[in-house]
């Protein structure tokens, strides 16, 4: 199996049609706090991919049907600044660009994260990109069904 396909740590492009469309938006602030601080215990209020204890995320996973085109919730996951930011790597291009981060940081993060060279991460990014254009392409419907569990 090729070193890109076992990468921990990912870049998840929202398509353009779901930006600003996230569960904060629909729960309320309590139920979200709920959500949240039990994601932080389940990685014992550490980064669930590095490991560094830090300021935590909350970050929501999502899997993508394109034939249906239908984004489903399928958990949480308790994130550092960095790795949260590599999850949103196209959002981080843009506070980068405004000189609120440092995007170098954060391509070294996921190079020492995944132990890959600078190729393999640029090979992932164009691929990520590749299918976020894709994505936006398309009018998408949201599946909350995680949550009644």
């Amino acid at each position: 199996m090729d070193k890109i396909q076992k990468l921990k740590l990912t870049i998840e492009l929202v398509p353009l049609p779901l930006w600003h469309s996230n569960l904060r938006k629909v729960l309320s602030h309590l139920e979200w706090d709920k959500i949240r601080k039990q994601s932080y215990a389940d990685a014992n209020h550490k980064c669930a991919i590095c490991g560094v204890k830090a300021k935590l995320n909350c970050h929501e996973i999502w899997e993508y049907n394109d034939k249906k085109h239908v984004q489903k919730l399928t958990g949480f996951i308790a994130l550092c600044d960095n790795c949260h930011m590599i999850k949103h790597i196209g959002f981080a291009g843009i506070q980068a660009s405004k000189g609120l981060l440092d995007m170098n940081e954060l391509v070294e993060h996921f190079i020492k994260v995944n132990n890959v060279d600078f190729n393999a991460f640029r090979i992932h990014y164009n691929k990520s990109f590749g299918i976020w254009k894709k994505r936006s392409k398309l009018k998408w419907k949201t599946d909350f069904s995680y949550l009644k569990k």
